[in-house]
């Protein structure tokens, strides 16, 4: 693992799966060639979780001088769209990956696949089984029990070749039969009792249209393609690991190449759901706005909200590669973009709940401008212009009509500097004669304490961000916070789903200002507004209506680093 400490510039010792790339290499198996690959089967999009094994195997890949695979585990027709294979191909890309001239689809191997079946058959390995799906699961046993022999296991090797040519060949309808591997149902494994390894499904498949009414399951063509692509490592999550024998077994059985298969932990992350289906419900039923709505954790949704890939790929460095499934604290994540934005993100000042302060004694017309630093972690972007005028927004919370001792903002008889600007003091207040709410502070300023003014240095408790009245632009903002309200949405009360912790508040619209130097922002623009938060331009904003997302707060919230393993 890596050290805990982001901040640890020190080099990081390997991970197992680079010590045991490391000792091939060094032993010259497979020719010290090392070939990875990341195949997502294409049935959704991705997400976060999806994200650290595309770093994970394009990473290596790239470390180790070798070559990584695209390849689309394309083997379910129903459940498949062009869609999803674009979507996926975009998120690899912008992640900052390149599979160069290696996109393949285990589509490409249906008829390479066809012949090992066809060599199990012979070897008397495989036999087409007549039972329903609901019958060989109420057959297969359990763990520890074991299940019962198929009625059609002992049907003869020419008995079988003419039925898998018929099924092939679009002779039967859809469930009446199946190819099952012949290895036994005893063991304890359930993986490995007789497992499917064909069924008929008469469906149109994005890339070979008709050509097919039988596809392999899963896990015949995973492993099998990996052979034919001469992938050295074999890199999968830990809930392959049950399927390795299996893998290993039909290896064996139709005499080819073998690639090594290394299981790692799967990433979960606090206040996320993961899977596939509960992702797909909440866009179904609306609960989101879709696959990149920004609180999903799908790849889209995240680059849409307005994370960098170099965040991701940070993070993903930082939480390494472990043997044992553990729970990430999303805050991590959020640091990561933080301390990422930090760097890049130009500062604007943004009101997002404007209070109007007048400065009486300042005098009318155009007003001035201020000079203001762009981004202090980078000198190269320069300064910029801020208009300042006679009237200001502020944020109502910045003002208190009667204040508590360590309150440090605008209140009567109290001095605030205004950022890049002068210090001001509140003379008095309008209030609202209905509501009693306060609409106007009425302010004098010191004109001496501008920057290079006599008095620029004096010294006052308090520092407002602001903007103008006069000439700030209008904008809708996008406050976000998590989806979900408690730490692990699948661990519900038994009666309750991870639908009931669904957080209420996750999104509120606000119509804000923000200074004029925001205004021809671009898509995927990210700015820091002072005193506020990372935000960047939306997919739907427009010249004529700006729209910003909030990325993440500048409070870093991350207090739990260490429990990080």
């Amino acid at each position: 693992m890596t050290e805990n400490n982001p901040k640890n510039e020190e080099k990081r010792s390997l991970n197992f799966i680079e010590e045991i790339i490391e000792e091939d290499i060094r032993t010259g198996k497979n020719n010290s060639r090392v070939h990875t690959r990341f195949p997502p089967e294409p049935n959704g999009y991705l997400h976060i979780g999806h994200a650290k094994s595309i770093c994970l195997n394009f990473g290596l890949g790239k470390k180790y001088n070798g070559k990584t695979n695209l390849r689309f585990d394309d083997t379910n027709p129903v459940k498949e769209d062009i869609e999803y294979v674009d979507s996926i191909m975009e998120d690899v890309r912008w992640l900052g990956f390149d599979w160069e001239d290696r996109l393949f689809y285990a589509s490409d191997y249906f008829e390479q696949l066809y012949e090992y079946a066809l060599i199990l058959i012979r070897k008397g390995k495989a036999f087409v089984c007549d039972m329903s799906a609901e019958e060989i699961a109420e057959t297969r046993g359990a763990p520890t029990r074991p299940g019962t022999e198929s009625p059609y296991r002992n049907r003869t090797v020419e008995e079988n070749l003419e039925l898998f040519t018929k099924m092939r060949a679009g002779v039967f309808p859809d469930g009446s039969k199946v190819l099952r591997a012949k290895i036994g149902m005893n063991s304890p494994n359930m993986h490995m009792r007789d497992p499917v390894l064909y069924r008929i499904i008469h469906a149109t498949h994005h890339r070979t249209g008709d050509k097919w009414c039988i596809y392999p399951m899963y896990d015949f063509a995973h492993g099998q393609s990996d052979s034919i692509e001469r992938i050295t490592h074999s890199i999968c999550t830990l809930e392959f690991e049950v399927h390795r024998p299996l893998y290993d077994w039909f290896i064996k059985e139709i005499g080819i190449y073998a690639p090594r298969q290394i299981e790692f932990a799967r990433l979960n992350l606090s206040y996320t759901v993961m899977s596939k289906r509960k992702l797909l419900e909440l866009v179904k039923e609306g609960y989101v706005s879709g696959w990149d709505d920004p609180r999903m954790p799908t790849i889209c949704g995240l680059r849409r909200r307005g994370y960098t890939p170099e965040s991701i790929r940070n993070f993903a460095d930082i939480i390494g590669v472990a043997k044992r499934d553990n729970v990430i604290d999303v805050s991590l994540l959020e640091f990561c973009v933080r301390e990422d934005l930090n760097k890049r993100a130009d500062r604007r000042m943004a009101v997002l709940n404007p209070l109007k302060v007048i400065i009486d004694n300042y005098p009318d017309g155009p007003g001035e401008e201020m000079e203001a630093i762009n981004n202090p972690e980078d000198e190269t972007k320069g300064k910029r212009k801020i208009p300042f005028s006679r009237e200001l927004f502020i944020e109502q919370e910045d003002f208190m009509e009667d204040p508590p001792a360590k309150f440090f903002r605008l209140a009567p008889g109290r001095e605030v500097r205004l950022k890049y600007a002068y210090i001001v003091r509140c003379e008095n207040f309008i209030k609202d004669s209905e509501t009693g709410k306060i609409t106007e502070v009425h302010c004098t300023y010191d004109p001496m304490t501008k920057s290079g003014m006599p008095n620029s240095s004096r010294k006052v408790k308090g520092t407002l961000h602001w903007v103008s009245a006069q000439y700030a632009i209008r904008a809708e903002v996008r406050l976000y916070e998590r989806l979900f309200n408690k730490e692990n949405p699948d661990d519900m009360p038994e009666g309750q789903s991870y639908k009931d912790c669904i957080n209420p508040e996750s999104l509120h619209l606000v119509n804000g200002f923000i200074e004029p130097a925001a205004e021809n922002s671009q898509v995927l623009d990210k700015y820091q507004f002072e005193r506020i938060g990372y935000f960047s331009v939306d997919k739907d904003s427009s010249p004529q209506n700006l729209i910003f997302n909030r990325v993440v707060s500048l409070k870093d919230s991350w207090t739990k680093m260490e429990k990080v393993k």
